[in-house]
């Protein structure tokens, strides 16, 4: 607990809170203070959790505060009834509750930072399912959670961007040496603009360019579009043949298959599984961090030459030596216990390296028959790129045969039926030509007939009429029916209606009577509504004005708490001082030489004489430093004077080179010749 303070402390005191505390003072503050400086931590964590604790509830300083430690996800150590005693301690200030909270924010503050910063915008507000069913609500949320992904996804970049390693320097460079290659381009491309404007139609051929460049991008991307589709079918194909196996293989081990063959084949599948993943795969994991361990220590270490491997193996076979030692003692001791425990120690080996050896080979024709799948699903599809259809096996061929064969059968049955159909069909048309022409020699006849009578439409208009009567009779056979039903109903709803009002008659009566009882239980409700305003608003006031009373009273209770501990810490400071001059006087009046260099007037004296001979040195120093800095600053401008000599000396020297690979200066006769 004091290492934790001691912590506390020191981190208070140090930037950015600067609160000058020491153990004394820290350990005097009071709840509210205490408060305060959970606050003033968590406002540096959170800037919106700056808040001064006097002008808020202590109920909202408690709700504020464990939500933010809810969101930086504190864990009081403890259950759910030391989790309410939690938050009753940090209602009221408790120190044994304040100091881990601050003891735990201390020490990870940058790291609480972030997470404080990303909890702003990563904590999703949970929408009702009822208000989702509105679309604008539904498109807001979901435009708020695609913004929230999108967040997540640039504050990754942004994060490897910071532990990538780009310097600025860098990536100046490269800003320099880019934009160095666009003046070479623009110069480029402006060569290469004067060169075709000579041309004729240079504007047609640019566009024919421009247009070939266009179908070169569509036939890149058309070509990688078809490259992605045939591997999403080849990735398709190859699901659905996985499938189809295990499809085929379950079916198999269902047709032959009893409940306790497959109860048994399944537990031994889970222990297999079990086996793998609590014994075969742990093991093999802890070897690999061993190795990957051992490997990053080799790496770690710097290069090692022949002496130092020397040292090594003559490292390795010391240790050798003390192993066979040490096995030679054990074998002289020849306790019979340790003899049969090392007898089924070596049985219990021997089964773990056979049950191993038995798990890799299992392992083993698994990955054998998931290959020789594979194979078998490319040859198929071999097959049925090649032929366009699917090679049948031989339940399924038998399977094939029968369905064709009684297809034939009911092939045969339908055709026969249809000859016969065909053959009525022919009969029929037949005779209904027969019966049409009787029919227009009869009307003919009926015809001539009329008119030598001198009635010709009377057949017609007879027709008619019988017509036209018999759907009168029709309509009047439905216009009575219609009546009678109508009656009937309407007899129906008399009846009905006075079984109601016979049924209604007491509930009327009980409900006049209910609607009295209700008017005066309202009007009492009303009275007691008013009573119990008027009574309210005065134990309202007299509430706040006893709530005001005890704040004033729990101020000066505060106040004069304050006053006690400061004068206490007064007092204690004042012991001190006084213990401290006692023991100084006592050492500086005896005799003794030892309990006089004790003495803070000895120690004291004898600091100011090694700080005044450590002035003396100095003075010393400045002297020689001041004496010999005119000759340091002469030879350090002689020193730059030849570096910027050899520096146009090497101008020169690059001038001359170049000047020389141009061609060749002769002086003759007081000229100069350049001869390329």
């Amino acid at each position: 607990m004091s290492d934790q303070i001691k912590f506390i402390m020191d981190s208070l005191n140090k930037e950015p809170f600067r609160k000058n505390y020491n153990l004394i003072t820290f350990d005097s503050l009071e709840p509210m203070q205490l408060l305060q400086v959970l606050s003033d931590v968590l406002a540096e964590i959170d800037p919106k959790q700056l808040v001064d604790i006097r002008e808020e509830m202590p109920e909202q300083t408690a709700k504020r505060m464990l939500s933010l430690l809810g969101i930086l996800k504190y864990k009081p150590s403890g259950n759910a009834t030391d989790m309410s005693t939690f938050r009753q301690g940090l209602v009221i200030g408790s120190k044994p509750v304040i100091y881990p909270v601050l003891h735990w924010l201390l020490q990870r503050t940058n790291e609480l930072k972030k997470r404080a910063y990303l909890a702003r915008f990563l904590i999703k507000l949970e929408v009702p399912s009822e208000f989702l069913q509105d679309e604008t609500v539904a498109d807001t949320n979901k435009q708020y959670e695609e913004l929230m992904e999108a967040f997540k996804t640039l504050h990754k970049e942004y994060e490897q961007l910071k532990t990538s390693g780009f310097s600025t320097a860098e990536i100046r460079k490269d800003i320099s040496a880019m934009e160095e290659e666009k003046d070479q381009l623009i110069k480029r491309v402006e060569h290469l603009k004067k060169r075709v404007e000579t041309a004729q139609n240079h504007q047609w051929m640019l566009k024919i360019a421009r247009q070939l460049r266009v179908e070169k991008e569509k036939e890149e991307y058309l070509a990688q579009q078809k490259q992605e589709q045939k591997n999403q079918l080849f990735h398709a194909v190859q699901r659905l043949q996985r499938v189809e196996n295990q499809l085929k293989s379950m079916r198999q081990a269902a047709a032959d298959a009893k409940p306790e063959s497959l109860m048994k084949r399944l537990e031994e599948e889970i222990k297999f599984n079990l086996y793998m993943v609590t014994e075969k795969f742990p093991k093999e994991l802890e070897n690999k961090k061993k190795e990957l361990h051992f490997l990053q220590k080799v790496v770690s270490e710097p290069a090692m030459g022949h002496s130092d491997l020397l040292e090594l193996e003559s490292k390795i076979n010391e240790i050798n030596t003390e192993i066979n030692q040490l096995i030679e003692k054990k074998m002289m001791r020849n306790e019979p216990i340790e003899g049969k425990l090392s007898l089924y120690r070596q049985q219990a080996s021997i089964i773990s390296r056979k049950k191993e050896a038995k798990a890799e080979e299992l392992q083993e024709t698994k990955e054998k028959l998931a290959s020789l799948e594979r194979e078998a699903s490319v040859k198929r599809n071999q097959t049925r790129e090649f032929d366009g259809t699917e090679v049948l096996k031989g339940d399924e061929f038998k399977r094939y045969v029968n369905k064709l064969r009684s297809k034939s059968t009911d092939f045969k049955k339908k055709h026969q039926i249809i000859a016969e159909l065909n053959a009525e069909f022919g009969l029929l048309q037949g005779t209904e030509e027969l019966l049409k022409q009787r029919h227009e020699k009869i009307q003919q006849q009926l015809q001539t007939i009329e008119e030598k009578k001198g009635i010709s439409g009377y057949s017609y208009t007879q027709e008619e009429l019988e017509r036209v009567s018999a759907l009168k009779s029709e309509v009047d056979e439905m216009k009575g029916r219609t009546l009678d039903d109508m009656s009937e109903m309407v007899k129906k709803l008399y009846s009905l209606v006075s079984e109601k009002k016979s049924a209604l008659a007491s509930v009327i009566k009980e409900l006049r009577q209910l609607r009295q009882k209700c008017q005066e239980l309202t009007q009492e409700c009303d009275e007691k509504k008013s009573q119990y305003d008027s009574c309210a608003a005065g134990l309202e006031s007299n509430r706040s004005k006893l709530e005001q009373e005890v704040r004033r009273l729990r101020e000066e209770c505060l106040q004069e708490e304050s006053r006690y501990h400061y004068t206490n810490c007064m007092i204690k400071n004042l012991e001190v001082q006084l213990h401290r001059a006692t023991e100084e006087m006592k050492a500086y009046i005896s005799s003794d030489q030892q309990e006089k260099r004790k003495a803070i007037r000895e120690q004291y004296t004898k600091n100011t004489a090694e700080q005044e001979n450590l002035g003396k040195k100095l003075r010393e120093k400045q002297k020689v430093v001041r004496e010999s800095h005119g000759p340091n600053m002469k030879q350090a401008k002689m020193w730059r004077d030849l570096e910027q000599l050899m520096e146009c000396k090497k101008q020169c020297f690059l001038k001359q080179q170049s000047q020389t690979s141009i061609g060749q200066v002769i002086q003759e006769g007081g000229e100069d010749r350049l001869i390329l």
